[in-house]
This record gives C-alpha cells, structure tokens and sequence, in this order.
C-alpha cells in the first residue's frame, strides 16, 4: 500500500483539519477573501505549478528558511534584511508577513495581488545603506530583486521536490521559474531566471559573492526556537532547519560554514517527508478557497 493511500486511511478528515490549523496558525487570520470575484485567476491561475508547490506548508517552511540562508549571504542583501526588518525582535510577525505575501500573490484574486506587490515595493523604496565593509545596497537594486527572487523560488520548488513530490517533471520545473518570472519583474527583478538551468547557473555564479557571517547563525537559531504552532510546532523547527541547510548547494553549505547534523538530518527527512505528504492530503483553507474561485476543486 503506498504512504498516500495508507495516510488517507489513517487520517482521513484529520488532514483537512490539520490543513486548516496550519493556515490560521501560519499565515493568521485572512485579512482578503480568495474565494472572490468568481473567475478571477490571479496571478497564476488554477492550472499553474505554483499553485500545487505552494500548497504545501512543509515545502514552504524548508524553501522558505534555506531562502533567507541565501539571501543572508550575501552582503548587501544581509545588511538590508537585518538592519530594515522586525525579524530580530519579532520573528513571528515576520514570519506571518512574508507568509501571506507568498499566499495572497500566489493564490489571491488579481487586485489584492497587485496591490500587496505595490505595498512591499513601498516598502523596499525605503531600504537603503551601506554595509559595515562600506558596500551601497538598496531593496530596488535590480540585480539584489533577482537574487531575493530566485533564492525564494530555488527554495520553494526544490523543498517541494525533496519532500513532497520528488517525480516532479524538468518541464514542470522549468514552467515553475517561468511562471514566476513576471511576479519577480513586478517586485523589481529585471532579469529573473526561466527555467531550472539559468537558476542552477545563477547560483552558481553568485557563490563566490557569498560569505559566511554570525548573522545567518543567529536566523538560524531564531528559526530553530520559534513556531507559530507552539509547543509541537517548536519541536519541528531543529528539524526544518536541518532541512533548510541540507537543501542548499554542497558548495555553498561548505563556503557558508554550516554544519550537518546527520542523525537529525535523518530524523528530519522521515518526519517532514511524512508530514507534506499528509498536507497533500488535503490543502489548506486559502488554496481551497482559490480553486473554489476558479470552480475547482482543489
């Protein structure tokens, strides 16, 4: 019997209900409604592969965390992110605010999308500096919007491929970055990656601008302590950690200096695994309510 059908046996309606805790726990009450105007596709649309990767809770935390890992390792980004955000001090609401920015672009009607790309682009209009080693950053600097963007979307699809859907087509891989790369131009991105190859290429050739530094350590352990789904969610979050920095690139775990962990790399990739695959069970309350938009069933 193979671990969907033995779950959905087992867990029947528990995955909804788990599906739907973890949205409102995740991501807070829903401040838009996803279930209206009828027809409306967003962004995406119903058909897309953003709309199954981005269903899976798992997939985004794991994606998410080694996101930021990238993202802190560059310079200018790290400067940017640790100086102009609350994560430090509030890591929750960070958290839930970059969560429901993923969701309401992803799966929201089309002019609560546009109008959340324009609110973060305000916001980024205000992020400016200089790093400790007098380098200039500025959130608008379209080759750090690229780097932002990819480092989100190279998470995403490839957490997604590791713990939830590991067949998953090249060509549904490369339609992934496609799909995405009009959302990274609308969030000031000039020239993101298409396919799974250019995004191979571009971090590729981004690791030698990347350095190891105590900030990504204290993200880590941040992450490591901190679950919007207390107690029980606090005792998963070593585990997503682990799998965040196992989903990087051989090279740049070496260059950034981050330790595995073998016993609980293991211990994170048979908990987690099983955990998506549950999620998959049954899709949480806002894909639900977007497919019902579309007149699908999600």
């Amino acid at each position: 019997m193979t671990f969907d059908s033995s779950a959905r046996a087992v867990l029947g309606e528990g995955a909804e209900r788990l599906a739907g805790a973890l949205d409102r726990r995740v991501f807070g009450p829903s401040r838009i409604d996803y279930a209206q105007p009828k027809g409306d596709p967003g962004l995406y649309g119903p058909d897309s592969v953003a709309w199954r990767v981005h269903a899976n809770p798992i997939a985004l935390a794991v994606g998410g965390v080694a996101a930021v890992i990238l993202e802190l390792g560059e310079p200018r980004v790290r400067s940017g992110v640790w100086e102009h955000s609350i994560f430090a001090k509030d890591p929750l609401t960070r958290m839930r605010r970059t969560g429901e920015a993923t969701m309401i672009t992803t799966y929201g009607p089309t002019a609560e999308a546009d109008a959340r790309i324009a609110m973060v682009t305000r916001m980024h209009e205000r992020v400016s500096g200089a790093t400790p080693d007098g380098q200039a950053y500025h959130a608008r600097d379209p080759e750090l919007a690229d780097w932002v963007h990819l480092t989100a979307a190279y998470g995403f699809l490839n957490a997604y491929r590791r713990y939830v859907h590991p067949a998953i087509s090249a060509a549904d891989q490369d339609r992934y970055y496609a799909e995405g790369a009009a959302v990274g131009r609308a969030f000031g991105a000039a020239d993101p990656a298409t396919s799974a190859a250019k995004a191979a290429a571009r971090i590729s050739a981004m690791e030698t601008s990347l350095e190891p530094h105590p900030i990504i350590d204290e993200f880590l352990g941040i992450v490591a302590t901190t679950s919007p789904m207390g107690l029980a969610g606090r005792a998963l979050q070593p585990l997503v950690v682990e799998a965040s920095i196992d989903l990087l690139p051989a090279s740049i775990r070496d260059r950034l200096g981050l330790r595995q962990r073998p016993a609980r790399l293991a211990a994170a990739k048979f908990t987690l695994t099983a955990l998506a695959r549950a999620s998959k069970l049954a899709p949480g309350d806002i894909p639900r309510q977007a497919y019902a938009r579309m007149g699908r069933k999600a």
